[in-house]
Parts: structure tokens; sequence; C-alpha cells
């Protein structure tokens, strides 16, 4: 039973709610694809009107967020891969997934310097993140880095799912995880559609905007 409860905790927040989170993350991003600048100012002013919001944040994203990342590192040290003998898929879903982790967790504290710890500083606003983001993916490096991230993370998700629904015994028989695979697995390369379009479109100039923080980011990064 040893480390039991925090590996069940640490599966349950992946899914409620931080799978939600980063639905919402997806659609926030891919309303740039749709609505343009225009569109992705109106989506980030309205999850900021929200009330409460600070501590909605808190409870359900940061702390949450902290828990998983942190907690995965140490399942993802603990890890002992060994495709090299067995080479079968499940060997295989469990290595990517921990890579996986690993590099959505240095993304994502990458991400939040990047935008939502510079907002909090004051160096820019949240209708200056689009062209903060504009200006990271000019960068043919750092948009590799992000196209990279968002796909790995994109994985992580799909599949952390379809191993929670596994191990809490939501899908049992064989029939039930073939399937569920081939719907996490659909969701995967749907959602990491959506990211790319995303990146794609914030590659637009309505997104440019000549702030101080922006070159200053675009300056260290290249």
């Amino acid at each position: 039973m040893k480390g039991f409860y925090s590996r069940k905790l640490h599966s349950l927040l992946g899914v409620i709610p931080l799978s939600l989170f980063f639905i919402e993350h997806m659609v926030t991003n891919f309303s740039a694809v749709e609505g343009g600048k225009e569109g992705f100012n109106d989506a980030v002013a309205f999850l900021n009107g929200l009330p409460l919001v600070i501590v909605l944040e808190t409870l359900l994203i940061w702390l949450p967020l902290f828990y998983h990342g942190v907690y995965g590192l140490y399942i993802a040290y603990q890890a002992k891969p060994n495709v090299g003998r067995f080479g079968n898929e499940r060997n295989w879903r469990y290595t990517l997934q921990r890579v996986s982790g690993v590099i959505t967790f240095v993304f994502v504290i990458w991400h939040i310097w990047e935008t939502r710890f510079q907002v909090a500083l004051g160096n820019v606003t949240h209708e200056e993140l689009g062209g903060v983001i504009h200006g990271i993916v000019m960068n043919p490096v750092t948009f590799i880095l992000y196209l990279i991230s968002v796909v790995a993370a994109s994985y992580h998700f799909a599949n952390g799912l379809w191993s929670f629904l596994v191990s809490w015994g939501i899908t049992v028989g064989p029939r039930a995880q073939r399937v569920s695979s081939y719907i996490c697995m659909s969701l995967f390369a749907i959602v990491a559609l959506m990211f790319i379009a995303s990146l794609l479109a914030f590659r637009s100039m309505d997104f440019q905007v000549a702030t101080s923080m922006i070159d200053v980011v675009k300056t260290v990064l290249i």
C-alpha cells in the first residue's frame, strides 16, 4: 500500500481538474484560429472576468498542478522502462507517458514564466499576451520547442486519461481497454492538431505588439 493513495490522488488530479483546465486552455488558444487577435483577447478577458478567479485558479489549477507535476517527476524518476527487452505497446506507452510528463512539466514552468508571471510583475497586460506568444513562435527554435511541447502535453493528457480509466477499474476487460485506447488516441490527435493550429495562428502579424517585455523575451530566447 506504500504510495497507493499518493498515486491515486496524482491520477485523480490529472483528470479532475487538470484535464478540464487543459481542454479549456486549448479552446482559449484555438480562439486565435477562429477569431484572430480579437477572438483570443475576448476569450482571455472572459476568463479573467470570472468571479473569484484568483481563488479558483489557486484551488483548481496551481495547487493540483504543483502536486501532479512534482509527484509525477518522482514517479518518472522511479520508473524502470524496459522497451529494450519488451517492445510491446503498453511498455512504449508507459515510457512515453513518463517522458512526455517531464517535457510537459518543464514546458509549463517556461510557459507560465513567459505569460502569467510577466502579467503578475506588470511587464505585460492580458491584452498583450497574444503579442508575447507571437514573438516566441516567430523564433524558429522556440517555435519548434513549443511544437514538441504541445504534442507531448497532448499525448500525456490523452494517454493519462486512458491509464486513469484502467487503473480506476472503469475499463476492465481487454475489449473495453482497446475501445478506450482508440478513443483516447483519437483525442490525442485532435487536441494536438488544435494546439498546432493555434501556434500557427499566433504567427499572424495581427498579434504583433510592440512592448518592451516582448522585445526582452525575444532577445533572451534568440
